[in-house]
């Protein structure tokens, strides 16, 4: 492997094409494409100021590196990347890739991350300002996580997500397969249109959450004071710890409330088979 070390780049496609590469302390300035379609990269120590850095690269490593905010765009149509201790600035990064690791980031930018990607693991990650973030991705393993940004996981497939604290309004629309373990999640309308849903431990807020999902199952969830109407046109299964503001028109299933619901509301707008049923259990 041929070692670059403290030394400068700019312009256009400065390092195109290289393989079996290991930067040290290399600064990339402004301009566009520096490491594109390139393999076996390390990156250690290096600030990227320049856009679209590794496009189309394959195999490489990133630790304890910062992209400026003008780096923006800047790992696209890639695969097999592992981010660890890294300072970002940069918008719009991971867009069409494959093989996603980062670990021990914060993203303080992070408007439309992880569009169309696959097979994407985040372990000890913030991402602030995430507004679309993880569009059409799918395979997603989350551990330890913290965002904040609307929109978020929309039409995402087979994600599995644990202590995380996730303020996004409209999250996982018409995402499909997902699990959420000990979390906390924040915002209007989670989940609408959703496939195969499961929260287990969670905490929920926001207005009209878990409406026209083809399978909801809950597991010793609580909700907030103003979470209201939930379920409606939902097919429910599991149960809830403690109170509820008040569900509407569930479809089907049965969901178990261990405290008080405040309003039950089953009228004549419900969708067929409206056979739900809602057990409550008021604690002593």
């Amino acid at each position: 492997m041929t070692t670059i070390k403290n030394q400068e780049f700019g312009g256009e496609r400065p390092l195109y094409a290289s393989h079996n590469v290991r930067l040290e302390n290399v600064t990339i300035h402004v301009g566009e494409s520096s490491i594109k379609e390139c393999s076996n990269i390390e990156a250690e120590d290096c600030r990227f100021e320049g856009k679209y850095v590794f496009w189309e690269t394959d195999g490489f490593s990133i630790n304890n590196c910062y992209f400026a905010e003008s780096a923006r765009s800047s790992l696209w149509y890639s695969k097999n990347c592992r981010m660890t201790n890294c300072k970002v600035d940069a918008p719009k990064l991971f867009r069409r890739m494959d093989g996603i690791e980062v670990e021990n980031t914060n993203f303080p930018n992070g408007e439309q991350y992880l569009w169309d990607c696959r097979n994407i693991k985040l372990k000890n990650v913030e991402i602030q300002k995430c507004d679309y973030a993880f569009m059409h991705s799918e395979n997603i393993l989350i551990e330890n996580y913290r965002q904040d940004g609307n929109y978020a996981f929309q039409y995402a497939k087979n994600v599995e997500i644990h202590n995380a604290i996730i303020n996004s309004k409209d999250s996982f629309w018409e995402a499909e397969n997902v699990t959420i373990y000990d979390s906390e999640i924040n915002g209007e309308y989670l989940a609408w249109y959703g496939k195969n849903i499961r929260l287990v431990r969670c905490h929920l807020t926001g207005e009209q959450l878990l409406c026209y999902i083809d399978g909801l199952i809950l597991e010793d969830c609580t909700f907030g004071t103003d979470a209201n109407l939930l379920f409606e046109y939902s097919t429910l299964g599991g149960n809830i710890k403690g109170d509820v503001h008040s569900i509407k028109n569930p479809t089907s299933g049965t969901v178990t409330v261990e405290g008080k619901v405040g309003e039950l509301i089953f009228d004549e707008n419900q969708k067929q088979p409206a056979d739900a049923t809602v057990i409550v259990k008021e604690s002593l």
